[in-house]
C-alpha cells in the first residue's frame, strides 16, 4: 500500500528532536516560543519551509495544539512496530497520529547502540509509520570516519535493507531521511560542508530512484547548527537539528538562514 504524496511539496526541511533534555513544562514553553516564530515566518507562512519538532511522547498533544496552528507540525521519537497490544510501556502509531503526530523518528544511533535495534526492527518500525499515515525519519550514518563514498554505501545499505523490510510487509510512502554521521554526533563541530554535501548528494539520487520515494528527500543532522545550512549543495533538503536548535533563537536565526537560501523574503511567497 503506497500513501500518495502531498500536493506542494516544500523546498527545505527543519526537524528538530528535543530527545530527553527538557521537562514537560519547559518543553511547552519551546514550543510557545517556537510556534510564535513560526507564526510570524515567511518561510513558513508561505509552505517553503516545513518546520516539525519531536518531544518526548508525554509532550506531544499538547505540542501539537500549540504548533500545529503556527504552521508547524510535530511527531514522536519512536514508535512500536504493533499498533495496539500487550505491549507494555511502547507507543503504537495510531495513538502517535491520534494525539497530532505527523512524524516518527526510526533508526536514531542511540537507539541502535543503547536499545540495540537492527534494520530488522527498524524496517518494522517504519512500516508502522507508513501504515498509521506517519512520515518516518530515518536515521542513517557511518560510526567511523571515512571517505564520502564509504558514507554513501554505507548509508545506501541501511536505507536499503529498511525500506526494503517495510515493502515486504505491504507499506511504503514518503520518507524523511537524516544522514547523522555517528562521528558527529555530538561533536563540537558537524562534518564539513563539502563532505556533507557529497553523501547527500549520493544518498538522494539514490533514495528519490526508488519507486513510490520521488517525494522523499535527505536532510543532514550530527552537530548542526546556524551557519550551516547555506554552504550545503541544493540536494541537502534541510536540517535535523538537536542541541544547537533547543535555543529558540538559534532555530529563527537557522529558518533565516534556509529562507535567505530558498530567496523567501518577507512578506513575500516561495521563489523557485
Amino acid at each position: 500500500m503506497t500513501l500518495p504524496a502531498k500536493p506542494g511539496a516544500p523546498q527545505a526541511i527543519l526537524g528538530v528532536s528535543l530527545k530527553m533534555y527538557f521537562g514537560h513544562q519547559r518543553t511547552l514553553d519551546w514550543c510557545r516560543d517556537v510556534a510564535a516564530i513560526a507564526a510570524a515566518h515567511p518561510a513558513v507562512r508561505s509552505g517553503a519551509v516545513e518546520l516539525f519538532a519531536l518531544p518526548a511522547h508525554p509532550a506531544l498533544a499538547e505540542a501539537a495544539r500549540i504548533l500545529e496552528p503556527a504552521g508547524a507540525a510535530v511527531g514522536a521519537q519512536d514508535i512500536f512496530w504493533e499498533d495496539e497490544g500487550a505491549f507494555t510501556g511502547e507507543v503504537g502509531g495510531k495513538m502517535i497520529a491520534e494525539i497530532g503526530g505527523r512524524y516518527a523518528e526510526v533508526g536514531h544511533a542511540e537507539r541502535r547502540r543503547i536499545f540495540g535495534e537492527d534494520d530488522d526492527v527498524i524496517g518494522l518500525k517504519t512500516a508502522a509509520a507508513y501504515r498509521n499515515g506517519l512520515t518516518p525519519v530515518l536515521c542513517v550514518g557511518e560510526t567511523d570516519r571515512g571517505s564520502a563514498a564509504d558514507a554513501v554505501r554505507h548509508c545506501i545499505r541501511d536505507i536499503d535493507a529498511v525500506v526494503n523490510r517495510a515493502d515486504s510487509l505491504g507499506y511504503s510512502g514518503r520518507t524523511v531521511v537524516a544522514y547523522e554521521p555517528q562521528w558527529a554526533i555530538g561533536a563540537p563541530e558537524p562534518a564539513t560542508p563539502s563532505f556533507i554535501s557529497a553523501v547527500i548528494t549520493g544518498l538522494d539520487r539514490h533514495l528519490r530512484g526508488r519507486a513510490g520515494h520521488e517525494e522523499s528527500r535527505v536532510i543532514y543532522g550530527g552537530s548542526a547548527g546556524p551557519g550551516l545550512i547555506g554552504r550545503l549543495d541544493p540536494a541537502v533538503a534541510g536540517l535535523f537539528l538537536g542541541r544547537f536548535a533547543h535555543d529558540p533563537a538559534a532555530l529563527r536565526t537557522i529558518l533565516d538562514e534556509t529562507a535567505e537560501r530558498l530567496g523567501v523574503l518577507a512578506g513575500t511567497e516561495a521563489t523557485a
